[in-house]
């Protein structure tokens, strides 16, 4: 679900409501990406002064490119038939990372993505999912109450997911500091829909009335990790760009509205990643690289 080759336009962003997290004013930078992950949180890695990293902190620099991936990708479908079960290839370290340096090992982008889902969290944190065939991830038990709230254990890493962090050192080595290494999770108010609605919604009646009901459960999820950085991808809001950057957030990944037109309605004060159509991928080599310079001159 991710959609392929949106540049990065990059300006110090200072906005209302922000925790003061320290933000240089420095010139307009321009990065572009090829890819997003859907979505959330991406959470980068280590290494010293990485480009991408760089980019959203609006320090200058040349500009950087990604490349999402489907699971369509014919090594991956391989490897899943040597290994159907998506725990098994989102768990098992040396799995994760295979999956994951597939796609930089061909193209070798400023950033590479750790293979794994959105959900990760939830088993250990006393909330039971699956995914079934035809209907996506599904929760066993939806939280509906407040009591149902209060037996949700706290989330910790090193002792309940140790693979992600075991398969993030690992990718760290392997690119040897050549790209910025970069994970993903639902971010809290994704997850607290998944968990709300019993899985995937197309109206999210449930969580909504739980945030109109009982809105105190909502605001303990907003103050989690204000501090983290975070790119938001929100499928099918073009119609209302304006009202994203209230969100907080430092990144808008702009899915299919044109590069242009979304700079001027993002305003100056957030950074910008988007938006080849995936579409494009299909073309030749020069009409892929056509496409991309002119997505990255548009803003």
């Amino acid at each position: 679900m991710a959609t392929a080759c949106p540049p990065l336009s990059l300006q110090p962003a200072y906005l209302p409501g922000r925790s003061a997290r320290a933000r240089r004013p420095l010139p307009a930078v321009r990065c572009s990406a090829v890819g997003e992950v859907m979505a959330e949180t991406a959470a980068v890695g280590t290494v010293e002064e990485p480009l991408l990293v760089s980019a959203i902190e609006g320090e200058e620099g040349r500009e950087t490119a990604g490349l999402a991936y489907e699971a369509g990708r014919e090594s991956y479908q391989l490897l899943c038939e040597r290994h159907p079960s998506f725990c098994e290839r989102s768990e098992l370290v040396d799995l994760v990372v295979e999956i994951s340096l597939q796609p930089w090992k061909v193209f070798t982008p400023d950033g590479a993505i750790l293979f794994s889902d959105i959900l990760t969290p939830l088993p250990r944190m006393n909330i039971p999912f699956d995914i079934v065939k035809g209907k996506g991830s599904v929760i066993f038990d939806p939280l509906r109450t407040a009591a149902a709230v209060n037996e949700v254990r706290e989330f910790v890493p090193e002792e309940w997911v140790p693979y992600v962090g075991q398969a993030l050192n690992i990718l760290r080595e392997e690119i040897n500091n050549e790209a910025t290494v970069l994970s993903f999770v639902g971010a809290p108010f994704t997850l607290a829909s998944y968990c709300v609605e019993g899985g995937s919604s197309k109206n999210f009646s449930k969580i909504k009335k739980m945030a109109l009901s009982e809105p105190e459960i909502v605001d303990s999820v907003k103050e989690t990790h204000p501090e983290l950085p975070l790119i938001l991808y929100a499928s099918g809001s073009g119609g209302l760009l304006e009202r994203l950057p209230l969100t907080g957030v430092d990144v808008v990944s702009l899915g299919t509205v044109d590069m242009a037109e979304g700079r001027k309605r993002l305003g100056s004060n957030i950074a910008v990643q988007g938006n080849v159509d995936p579409g494009v991928l299909f073309g030749s080599k020069e009409f892929i690289s056509n496409r991309i310079f002119h997505t990255a001159e548009s803003w």
